[in-house]
């Protein structure tokens, strides 16, 4: 089976590749010749899912998946969410948007927060939406090197590092795109055309 992931974030592109089983044929949307921002105008992470699905497969026409991730701080009332990626404005920079949200929280004592992950997937011509939450808290400085994003200053419940600290195998099976894409992988298993 041949899926399409639609985005432009060689990370999370590599992540998603070393989760899915042989059978599936990832293609990145370099390998579908589209080199299309599609601008995620949407105030939901379901909504901005399904935005960029519909896009490859309305404009190109193959069976595809997308996701958004957003991370929402309890103290926050849920933010920065949604706008997690462009937190601390454009172009977006996650030692930007660490750095934003460290300062937010520098005398709070309540860091808790999770990791929301919302996939959209299009597969003939059927749309099924899928979530992963993975909570923990924001730690007080960065650690570790792995990851991306928010991976250094987020520290999963039950666990002494941060995302950014753990192998990906190790953070792949207890993050919030790991869970989200394994409901995604066990329906493409069980799926018959």
């Amino acid at each position: 089976m041949k899926l399409v992931f639609a985005t432009n974030n060689l990370n999370k592109l590599k992540e998603v590749q070393e989760m899915l089983p042989s059978s599936i044929e990832l293609l990145s949307l370099e390998d579908i010749n589209c080199f299309d921002e599609v601008a995620e105008t949407e105030t939901t992470l379901q909504g901005n899912a399904k935005l960029k699905a519909n896009y490859i497969t309305d404009k190109f026409g193959y069976n595809c998946f997308a996701d958004d991730t957003g991370l929402e701080v309890d103290i926050l009332e849920g933010k920065p969410g949604v706008y997690s990626a462009r937190y601390a404005g454009v172009p977006t920079n996650s030692e930007n948007n660490m750095q934003k949200l460290l300062a937010e929280l520098n005398d709070k004592e309540n860091r808790k927060a999770q990791f929301r992950t919302a996939i959209c997937l299009n597969l003939d011509g059927k749309q099924t939406l899928f979530e992963g939450v993975c909570k923990g808290e924001i730690l007080s400085k960065k650690q570790g090197e792995k990851g991306f994003g928010y991976d250094p200053i987020f520290k999963p419940v039950g666990f002494s590092n941060s995302f950014a600290q753990m192998k990906s195998e190790e953070k792949n099976k207890i993050s919030h795109r790991g869970i989200a894409i394994q409901k995604l992988v066990d329906f493409l298993t069980d799926y018959k055309s």
